[in-house]
């Protein structure tokens, strides 16, 4: 399965069996895996909300090529195991440069166990087929929204009204972003708005997605 996502700079990163591309509004840059070899050159620390002090890592990523330019990626450090996994081509860290996606690897875990533990959204009988996540585009949007506080005076959450639009995985990612990164023992007690309503929820807000085709196996 091809990884595709957004860099830093709103470019299109595209890893397939085969190529590395970036797209841009007017050019790409490609690289063929077997000719490449990847250098994360830098990482840095990046405020993500407006809200507070939440931060998020991004790495510069130099795409090295005998057969071509060479060209960089900046991305999320979540999106680096991903990144890893796809890749044929030799990937190492420039001396100096800390990744943290370990971290994060380990949050994502822990955030789908607790998912599966949360309970289902059942999909209205109108609906029979999951969309794809509007964040990575492979997976099934497989999770929802739901405040399962009774009363609405309670907490910070409030109820999302959005259909499922992501997977579990970009969920995990998106909620993690919004969190203070200098403090990841406090995440998963942590709240952040919906990515579409911006409704505050937290972890136990999200459900497992079940459509009819599951009530029918």
């Amino acid at each position: 399965m091809e990884l595709c996502c957004t860099d830093l700079g709103s470019n299109t990163v595209v890893v397939t069996e085969s190529w590395i591309m970036k797209t841009e509004v007017h050019s790409m840059a490609i690289a063929h895996q077997r000719s490449a070899h990847l250098v994360v050159s830098k990482a840095e620390e990046r405020n993500t909300s407006s809200e507070g002090p939440a931060t998020s890592q991004y790495l510069t990523i130099t795409v090295n090529s005998i057969n071509s330019r060479s060209f960089d990626v900046r991305l999320n450090a979540l999106q680096y195991g991903e990144l890893k996994e796809r890749l044929h081509a030799p990937l190492r860290e420039a001396r100096g440069v800390i990744v943290k996606q370990m971290l994060g690897d380990q949050f994502i875990a822990a955030f789908k166990q607790q998912v599966e533990r949360n309970g289902l959204y059942d999909l209205p009988m109108s609906s029979s087929q999951l969309e794809s996540c509007i964040g990575c585009l492979q997976a099934a949007s497989d999770v929802k929204l739901c405040k399962r506080c009774a009363d609405d005076t309670v907490g910070d959450c409030r109820q999302c009204f959005c259909r499922p639009m992501w997977c579990v995985s970009c969920m995990a990612k998106w909620f993690a972003s919004r969190q203070d990164q200098r403090r990841p023992e406090e995440w998963l007690a942590g709240v952040a708005p919906c990515p579409m309503c911006r409704s505050q929820f937290c972890i136990l807000d999200v459900l497992r997605v079940r459509t009819n085709n599951d009530y029918a196996q």
